[in-house]
C-alpha cells in the first residue's frame, strides 16, 4: 500500500516513515509543505494519505487544504489528517463532501503504532476514523439536547465507538457483549437520533457524525 506524509517536524515526520515501512506500507513521499504535498498528490496517486494539518508557508491550514483539493480531484482519495489539538472546523470540513475514506487524529494517537496503522488502514480501505476527544466534544456539546439525551449510557457508549469508525465486531469486542446485542443498540440509537438505518458501517458512522456536527 502506497502512502504519502505531509509533516513539517522531521523527527514525527521520519518516525512515520520508520513506523509505516515497518507495518509494511511503501512511502511513496515524505514532504514537509504545502506545495511538495499538493505535487505528490498529484502526480503519485498514492492509496492514502498521512497530513499533518498545518503545514509551512501558512502554518494554518495547508495541509486540509491540499488535502481536500485533492479530493476535489480524485474523489474518495482516503486521506487522515493529523493534528495537536481538537479543531472541530477542521473535522466538519473533512467530513463536508459526505464520503468516506477519511480519518481526523491527534498526533498523540501515533505514540500508539497498533491504533495508528489500524486507522491508516481503515482509511486507507474507505472507512472513517475519527480521534475519540473530537467524538467526546462533539457529544459533550450536544449533551443537554433531544434526542440525545434520551439515549441509555451504554448507548453512548456504542455510539461513541460507532462514530470512531469501529465496525459492530470490533465494538462487542471492546464492549464485551455479543454483535446481536451491539445490533439491538445501533438500531435504538438512530430510532432515537432518527436517522435511517444502515447496514453499511461507514454510511451509519457518516450519518452520526453529521448528526452530532449539525449547527443548533
Amino acid at each position: 500500500m502506497r502512502v504519502v506524509i505531509a509533516e513539517d517536524l522531521f523527527l514525527l515526520r521520519d518516525g512515520l516513515v520508520r513506523m509505516l515501512r515497518a507495518y509494511g506500507f511503501e512511502v511513496a513521499a515524505a514532504v514537509e509543505s504545502g506545495p511538495e504535498l499538493g505535487r505528490a498528490l498529484a502526480e503519485l496517486r498514492p492509496d492514502v494519505a498521512v497530513v499533518d494539518v498545518r503545514l509551512p508557508p501558512s502554518h494554518t491550514d495547508e495541509g486540509l487544504q491540499c488535502a481536500l483539493a485533492a479530493r476535489r480531484d480524485r474523489p474518495g482519495m482516503p486521506v487522515l489528517v493529523l493534528s495537536q489539538h481538537v479543531e472541530q472546523l477542521y473535522a466538519r470540513e473533512l467530513l463536508a463532501d459526505g464520503d468516506g475514506g477519511v480519518g481526523y487524529l491527534l498526533k498523540d494517537r501515533v505514540l500508539d503504532a497498533e491504533q495508528f496503522v489500524d486507522a491508516v488502514h481503515r482509511v486507507a480501505a474507505g472507512g472513517t476514523a475519527m480521534d475519540p476527544q473530537v467524538i467526546s466534544q462533539l457529544l459533550a456539546r450536544r449533551s443537554v439536547e433531544r434526542p440525545l439525551a434520551a439515549l441509555t449510557p451504554r448507548e453512548l457508549e456504542v455510539l461513541e465507538l460507532m462514530a470512531e469508525g469501529r465496525s459492530k465486531t470490533a465494538i462487542a469486542a471492546q464492549l464485551v457483549v455479543t454483535e446481536r446485542a451491539i445490533a439491538k443498540h445501533t438500531s435504538n440509537i438512530f430510532a432515537k437520533l432518527g436517522l435511517e438505518v444502515s447496514d453499511d458501517d461507514n454510511r451509519r458512522v457518516l450519518a452520526v457524525l453529521a448528526y452530532l456536527d449539525r449547527e443548533r
